[in-house]
C-alpha cells in the first residue's frame, strides 16, 4: 500500500462533537455486510419449466452447500420443495432447445449427440451420435427432415428413412490451385534454361504433363468445394426447404493483447495473464456467403449498396484540417433468418463503427440486399432488444411469411415494430415513453407476451397484446420487478419478483387470473430479516439542462443526522439502479443502509448513460465521458443541499468501475463540490480501456483524440484538493490495475499528498474473497469519517 495522504481534523464545539459521536451507532457493520453472501439467505435463480407444464425448476441453495443445486416445485402441491436427484437430472431432456411449428417436438444435444423429445409421450429418442458437436439444428419445412452443422458442413437427416445427406462441402484454407507455388522470375529462368539444355528432362516433364492431362479427362468430376481460404467458417444455417445453405465467414483480428501480472501465483513465480487488446484494435472481419445448392455453387452477400454505407460521422467536423475520405465502412453482418416457408430471408447488419443497423432482405439467388430499414444514430446503436454486434436482439417472422418483427429506438424509446416485406409497410405495435424488453410469439401465434417498464421505469411487469397489435393486458400486478417464466402450455407464470429491500423470491399465478400471485419461497435467512431494510425513495431532481434526473434517496432520523452527504456512483455506465427492486449491487445498497444509520444522506443517481431511460438518457455521454454523467452528480447535490440541509463542506462520493471514473473525475474537476472520494477498480484512461465499449461512446483515440483526453480522468489529476482513496485489484482483467499505476505516478508527479492507494493481490474487477470487500468497505468508511466528520 502506498500512503502519503494527510487528513485534516479540525476542532468541533462541544454540541458539534456529541454530534457525531452519537451518530456513530448501527446495527450493521461492514464486516457483517460484506462477508459471504450466503449469510442473507437462499433465493431462486434460473426458473425454468419442465415440458409437461407441470413443474418448475430453479437454482436454490436451502443447505449452504458451496454451490447451487437444482431443486423443483410442482404445481400440484406448491408448498413441497424438493431437491431433483441425479438420476431425474440425467434423464430431462435438454433445458435449450429448438422446436417444431406445432410445439409437440423438442431437438435437443446431449453429450454431443442429437435426441428428439416427443411431447406426447413424453419420451426423447436419440437420433445421431458422430463423435463430435452437432450445432445449429432446427426442423425443415419437411419436419420428418432434420438439417444441422457438423464439422463445418451442413447435412440433412431424413428420420422417416433413417438416411443421412451431407449437402455441402466446405474447407477451411485454400483451394489446391490457389496453395500451387508461382515461380519467381529468377526460379522460371532457371526451369526453361534447363529444359531447353537436358533433352531427358525435358521429354519426362512433356510426358507427366500428358499423363495428368490424361487422367483429369478421365476422371469423375469432382463434387463442388468451397474453400474458405483465410477465413474461418462460424455458423451454417440450413433454408427450411434445403435449397440454400447460408455460411458465416469470419477474419479474428483482436489486435495486441496485454499481459496483467499475477504477483500471488502458486508457482512462486509472477505469472502473466492473458487479457484484451486496447481501444482501435478490433480489426476482425466477417462475411456472409450462400450455397445455392441447386445451382452447386457459393456466392458473397453484397453490402457496396447499403443506404448511407459511405456517411461520414458528424464527430468528423470537429477536425477542419484532415481529410476524411468518404469510403464504404466495415458491416457486421449476422446469419439469415429464414421465413417458415423458406421462400425469403432477412438479415441483420451493423456498421462496426456502430453507428448504422441495417435490416434487409436477402436475395438468396444471386447475395443482393433491399434494405427494410435503416436505423442512424450519431452516437451509436443500442438500446434493448437492438441486439449486439454479430446479432442477438429481436428479428424473426410471423406465420404469414411476409411480415418480420424487430425493435428499434427509432422513437426514442425501444420499441416493437412490424415491417411487411412486399409494400415496406411499417408500423410501431407499442409506443410511449417506456421501453419493451424480450417480446416473444405465443404458441399459436396470434399473440405476443413481452415485458415492459410501462408503469414507470423503475418498474418491470410482464403483458400480453394482439400479434398485429392493440391494447396490452397487463398480467402482474406485485410493485418491483416481475421476470416471468412462461409454462409450455402458456396457463402459468412462474414470476421471479423482488422488491427495493427484499431480494429475489419465486411465485406462481394462472396466466390472466386477477388473483394474487401465489408465494412459493422465502429464502430471507433470521440474521437477514432481524434488520429493518430500508425502502429508498426513488426521486426526481432538474439538472442543470432541466433534465429530470431520478434517484434513490437514503435520509436519516433527525435525532442522528450529521449534515453530511454520499453519493454513490453505479457501475456499468448502461445500467439501472435507481430502481425499485433488489438491485445487483446488494453489498452498496446494505453499505448505503448503514451510512444512512450513521447520520449519512446518501443519494444514488441513475446519470446520463444509465439505462432504462431511453436513447438520449443512454447517449447523454456521447464523446464526453465525466460531462453530463458527472454533472448530473453535482446537481444532486445542490439538490441535497438545498432540500435536506446537507452542509456543502461535509460531501463524499463513491463507487466502482465506471463509478470509479466518475470518482476520480469528480475529485479532480468538481473539487469545490467533492471533499473526499473513493475510486474502486476505475479506469483513468479511455485509450487503454477495450474497444467493444469504449469506441462506441468516444470513437477511436486516432480517429477523434478530442473525446478521450476530455473524457479521462488522468489529464485532469492536477486538480484535486480533496482526499482520495483509490483501490484495484492486482489481477483485474477488466480495468488492468495498470490503469492505476499510470494515474500514481502522475499524482506523484503532480506532488500531490492527499491520496492513498489500496491494492488487492488476489482481486479480478468483481472481487470475490469476503475479507478483500471487508477491508475496502472499512477503509472507505474510515475516508468519510475522517475527512467529512473530522472522526479520527
Amino acid at each position: 500500500m502506498i500512503r502519503s495522504r494527510r487528513f485534516q481534523i479540525f476542532l468541533v464545539a462541544f454540541m458539534g462533537m456529541y454530534t457525531i459521536l452519537s451518530a456513530q451507532t448501527s446495527s450493521l457493520s461492514v464486516e457483517k455486510i460484506m462477508q459471504d453472501p450466503r449469510w442473507m439467505g437462499t433465493f431462486p435463480e434460473n426458473v425454468n419449466w419442465d415440458t409437461q407444464s407441470k413443474t418448475i425448476y430453479f437454482d436454490y441453495n436451502p443447505e449452504g452447500n458451496p454451490a447451487d443445486s437444482l431443486y423443483k416445485i410442482s404445481i400440484s402441491n406448491p408448498d413441497k420443495i424438493e431437491k431433483v436427484n441425479l438420476a431425474e437430472r440425467k434423464a430431462m431432456p435438454g433445458r435449450y432447445g429448438t422446436w417444431n411449428t406445432a410445439h409437440t417436438k423438442k431437438l435437443y444435444t446431449e453429450d454431443g449427440a442429437l435426441w428428439v423429445y416427443d411431447l406426447k409421450n413424453d419420451r426423447s429418442k436419440e437420433l445421431i451420435d458422430l463423435g463430435g458437436r452437432i450445432g445449429n439444428y432446427t426442423f425443415l419445412a419437411d419436419e420428418s427432415q432434420i438439417a444441422f452443422e457438423y464439422d463445418n458442413n451442413a447435412y440433412v437427416l431424413d428420420t422417416k428413412t433413417g438416411t443421412l445427406s451431407k449437402i455441402t462441402n466446405i474447407r477451411e484454407g485454400k483451394a489446391p490451385e490457389d496453395r500451387a507455388k508461382k515461380l519467381s522470375e529468377k526460379d522460371q529462368w532457371l526451369k526453361d534454361e534447363n529444359l531447353s539444355l537436358l533433352q531427358i528432362v525435358r521429354e519426362r516433364e512433356e510426358q507427366d504433363s500428358i499423363s495428368k492431362a490424361y487422367r483429369e479427362m478421365t476422371a469423375d468430376p469432382d463434387p463442388y468445394t468451397f474453400y474458405a481460404g483465410d477465413e474461418s467458417v462460424s455458423g451454417l444455417q440450413v433454408s427450411p426447404k434445403a435449397d440454400f445453405v447460408t455460411i458465416m465467414l469470419m477474419q479474428r483480428d483482436r489486435g495486441e493483447s496485454t499481459n496483467v501480472p499475477n504477483y500471488v501465483d502458486a508457482s512462486g513465480y509472477t505469472q502473466d495473464l492473458r487479457a484484451r487488446s486496447k481501444v482501435g484494435e478490433d480489426n476482425t472481419e466477417n462475411s456472409l456467403a450462400i450455397y445455392n445448392v441447386k445451382k452447386d455453387t457459393v456466392y458473397k452477400v453484397d453490402t457496396s449498396k447499403l443506404p448511407g454505407i459511405t456517411d461520414l460521422p458528424d464527430y468528423t467536423s470537429d477536425y477542419p484540417d484532415r481529410e476524411w475520405e468518404e469510403k464504404e465502412r466495415d458491416v457486421i453482418i449476422s446469419q439469415a433468418v429464414f421465413s417458415d416457408d423458406g421462400s425469403k430471408a432477412i438479415v441483420n447488419i451493423r456498421s462496426k463503427d456502430n453507428k448504422d443497423r441495417w435490416i434487409a432482405l436477402l436475395n438468396l439467388e444471386d447475395g443482393s440486399l433491399e434494405t427494410l430499414d435503416r436505423q442512424r444514430d450519431e452516437a451509436w446503436i443500442a438500446g434493448p432488444g437492438i441486439g449486439w454486434s454479430f446479432g442477438g436482439g429481436t428479428l424473426g417472422w410471423l406465420p404469414d411469411n411476409k411480415h418480420i418483427y424487430f425493435q428499434s429506438e427509432a422513437s426514442g424509446y425501444s420499441h416493437l415494430y412490424l415491417l411487411d416485406v412486399t409494400t415496406g409497410t411499417k408500423k410501431a405495435l407499442t409506443e410511449g415513453e417506456y421501453e419493451v424488453f424480450d417480446p416473444f410469439l405465443s404458441k399459436d401465434k396470434k399473440s405476443w407476451f413481452l415485458t415492459t417498464s410501462e408503469v414507470d421505469p423503475g418498474e418491470r411487469h410482464f403483458y400480453t397484446m394482439p400479434v398485429m397489435g392493440g391494447k396490452m393486458e397487463k398480467l402482474t400486478s406485485m410493485p418491483g420487478n416481475n421476470e416471468v417464466s412462461l409454462s409450455p402450455d402458456e396457463k402459468y407464470m412462474a414470476i421471479r419478483h423482488s422488491y427495493s429491500n427484499k431480494p429475489w423470491e419465486l411465485y406462481l399465478k394462472k396466466t390472466g387470473s386477477k388473483a394474487e400471485a401465489q408465494q412459493l419461497t422465502s429464502g430471507q435467512s433470521e440474521a437477514f430479516k432481524s434488520y429493518t431494510w430500508r425502502v429508498p425513495q426513488n426521486i426526481r431532481f432538474k439538472a442543470e439542462d432541466g433534465a429530470m434526473v431520478p434517484a434513490r434517496l437514503y435520509v436519516p432520523d433527525a435525532s442522528v443526522k450529521n449534515n453530511a452527504a454520499i453519493v454513490f456512483v453505479h457501475g456499468a455506465g448502461y445500467l439501472q439502479n435507481a430502481h425499485k427492486w433488489w438491485s445487483s449491487y446488494f453489498r452498496e445498497y446494505m453499505f448505503n443502509n448503514m451510512l444512512t444509520d450513521l447520520g449519512y444522506t446518501v443519494i444514488d443517481i441513475d446519470y446520463r448513460a444509465s439505462s432504462g431511460y431511453g436513447r438520449d438518457w443512454r447517449t447523454g455521454i456521447y464523446r464526453h465521458m465525466g460531462g453530463k454523467d458527472l454533472s448530473d452528480q453535482v446537481d444532486g447535490v445542490k439538490y441535497l443541499i438545498e432540500k435536506y440541509d446537507i452542509d456543502p463542506d461535509k460531501v463524499g462520493i463513491y463507487g466502482g468501475s465506471y463509478g470509479g471514473f466518475i470518482t476520480l473525475m469528480a475529485l479532480f474537476t468538481e473539487a469545490d463540490t467533492f471533499k473526499a472520494g473513493a475510486a474502486l477498480r476505475s479506469v483513468t484512461d479511455w485509450a487503454h480501456y477495450n474497444h467493444g465499449y469504449t469506441a462506441n461512446i468516444l470513437n477511436e483515440p486516432t480517429q477523434d483524440p478530442i473525446a478521450y483526453k476530455r473524457s479521462s480522468p488522468i489529464y485532469f489529476a492536477e486538480g484535486l484538493k480533496g482526499d482520495l482513496l483509490i483501490e484495484h485489484g492486482m489481477v483485474d482483467t477488466n480495468v488492468h490495475f495498470q490503469d492505476v499505476v499510470r494515474l500514481t505516478q502522475r499524482l506523484i508527479e503532480l506532488g500531490k499528498d492527499n491520496w492513498e492507494l489500496a491494492v488487492y493481490p488476489v482481486e479480478d474487477h468483481s472481487f470475490v474473497e469476503p475479507i478483500s470487500w471487508t477491508d475496502e468497505y472499512k477503509r472507505i468508511l474510515k475516508l468519510f469519517n475522517e475527512s467529512l466528520l473530522g472522526i479520527k
